[in-house]
């Protein structure tokens, strides 16, 4: 079998692992993806050949840094078969990391089904926004894709439309504050809930523009907020930004529900605080942490051996993703997470220089691809 067909064949398979198939397991399917990625490609080869560990445990899957992403192409496959190519947000002067994907229908299927479970807790149909800018044609950002697949998808209706210009409501102005109100405002008299897909740095924006006023919304509205201040001059403190946030919409705290991911992954983690939903029926996770989708794992790692540490001690995530069948399945992060309970609680990037196992890891991969 050649290597799109064999593709095809995994992609298959974790989309009807998602799905809940019992016939297939995670390590399973990990371990045939790492496979497969060792034959065609060489940096992941070389990675793999660098373990001393003798297993074959999920959890030593070694991770492409994310680093690598900005410095090379991360992909099995030639341009030519790209159906998108993802851009991260990087910072001020930085090169951007290119997450190519081949085939975009798991990426759709693994974050709509995890998507649902985490944000959709109310039986009154969804209205959706997002205080993001206008998705671009082709999307380069996959945040701004993901927004506006649950647009289609959470509302349901054939009147949806995902580019028009008051589902994105944030632009070089800031955030259009009356179109978000007026959009609150129709959603009570329709009697529908309301949710709102947001960055930290845009729903900071938001309360700005407000001035301690309030936003006229319905009791089951739901707000998302993703991402941190990368790049940016104002941070606010997590826990203030949530209780402020609530307070803006006129909602429990509850209801402001914190999404993980990054451009690297195709998969995303979620806190399980909102009431009614899939994610919060089976974990009730307190804020702060994060659950993983079946298909995903969280490995903290000695930021400098890359070896799996102590349970519930700190380390920098590595994360197995059965999504990324055509690029990398592991992903090694700088972030800081201690696993508790069934969840993972993020701690911010590791200070300084990228750790020094993360630094020989970019190493040993571009020196495979002889960049």
């Amino acid at each position: 079998m050649n290597r799109v067909a064999r593709s095809d064949e995994l992609h298959a398979r974790v989309q009807r692992f998602a799905s809940g198939d019992s016939a297939e397991t995670f390590s399973g399917l990990a371990q045939e993806i790492a496979q497969f990625q060792r034959e065609f490609s060489a940096g992941f080869a070389r990675l793999w050949a660098r373990r001393s560990a003798a297993s074959d445990a999920v959890e030593l899957i070694p991770g492409v840094p994310c680093d690598a992403f900005r410095m090379t192409r991360v992909a099995l496959h030639p341009e030519s078969d790209d159906q998108a190519r993802f851009a991260t947000s990087g910072t001020t002067g930085s090169a951007r990391g290119i997450h190519a994907l081949r085939r975009l229908d798991t990426y759709r299927a693994l974050a709509l089904r995890f998507g649902r479970a985490a944000l959709l807790g109310s039986n009154a149909r969804p209205r959706v926004v997002a205080l993001a800018p206008r998705l671009d044609d082709p999307p380069s950002s996959s945040l701004g894709y993901m927004m506006a697949l649950f647009m289609a998808d959470f509302e349901q209706s054939a009147t949806t439309d995902v580019r028009a210009p008051e589902r994105w409501l944030l632009d070089e102005q800031g955030v259009q504050l009356a179109a978000l109100e007026r959009i609150a405002e129709r959603a009570m008299e329709a009697g529908e809930a309301l949710v709102v897909l947001a960055t930290s740095f845009a729903l900071v924006g938001l309360l700005d523009a407000l001035e301690e006023r309030r936003i006229n919304a319905p009791a089951d509205t739901v707000v998302m907020q993703t991402g941190g201040f990368k790049g940016k001059s104002r941070e606010v403190d997590g826990e203030l930004l949530r209780r402020d946030v609530a307070r803006a919409f006129g909602i429990s705290e509850q209801r402001v529900v914190s999404e993980y991911g990054m451009t690297e992954l195709t998969s995303q983690l979620y806190e399980a605080t909102l009431p009614g939903s899939a994610l919060h029926a089976e974990h009730r996770g307190p804020p702060g942490v994060y659950f993983e989708p079946p298909w995903l794992r969280v490995v903290p790692v000695d930021p400098i051996s890359l070896e799996p540490v102590a349970p519930g001690e700190v380390g920098i995530a590595r994360i197995i993703d059965l999504g990324n069948i055509d690029s990398a399945i592991a992903i090694q992060t700088q972030d800081r997470v201690q696993r508790t309970g069934t969840g993972i609680t993020l701690l911010g990037r590791a200070p300084g220089a990228p750790p020094r196992g993360c630094s020989l890891a970019v190493e040993e991969f571009l020196r495979a691809r002889g960049s």
